[in-house]
């Protein structure tokens, strides 16, 4: 285990919501007995070891106009898979990139998460996806409904 119990309690409260304050993390570094910047600087240790990669704001992306969501799996050789996932993974209307088993009848393997303000853009997106991989055979999935959206709690 690359981290401590104060890392785990770090963690979690990395994993909920922030206050909105001038000093979010003060109240958990007087709970540990620790400064702010030690806080912060253990954040910054816990990326450096790549325990986490990231923190940050999560945009509720309905509420930001982003309603035409598709789950976009495309049909690709086994070896292209890598590079083509590289491109997709680089293209900013993509929230997620993943190569995956399928079952044998469905030869759809790499999948992305497009997010979109309209169908036309949706659309546009998709074919600038097509010409950057040469990829053209792919199936659109578009989201109807959210039943459920939350980011996984660890700890």
């Amino acid at each position: 285990m690359n981290y401590d119990e104060i890392d785990a309690k770090i963690i979690q409260m990395l994993q909920g919501d922030l206050p909105l304050t001038s000093r979010p993390f003060a109240q958990l570094a007087q709970s540990l007995e620790l400064s702010d910047f030690e806080i912060l600087d253990r954040i910054r240790l816990l990326q450096d070891k790549g325990i986490i990669r990231r923190w940050g704001a999560v945009l509720r992306h309905q509420q930001a106009g982003y309603r035409f969501n598709a789950m976009v799996a495309w049909q690709v050789d086994a070896d292209k898979a890598d590079k083509c996932g590289e491109i997709m993974a680089g293209v900013k209307e993509i929230s997620h990139c993943y190569l995956r088993e399928v079952p044998a009848d469905f030869n759809y393997v790499l999948f992305t998460m497009i997010h979109a303000r309209d169908e036309q853009e949706l659309a546009a997106i998709i074919a600038k996806v097509s010409d950057l991989t040469g990829l053209q055979d792919y199936a659109v999935l578009k989201s109807t409904r959210e039943f459920k959206k939350v980011s996984m709690q660890y700890f």
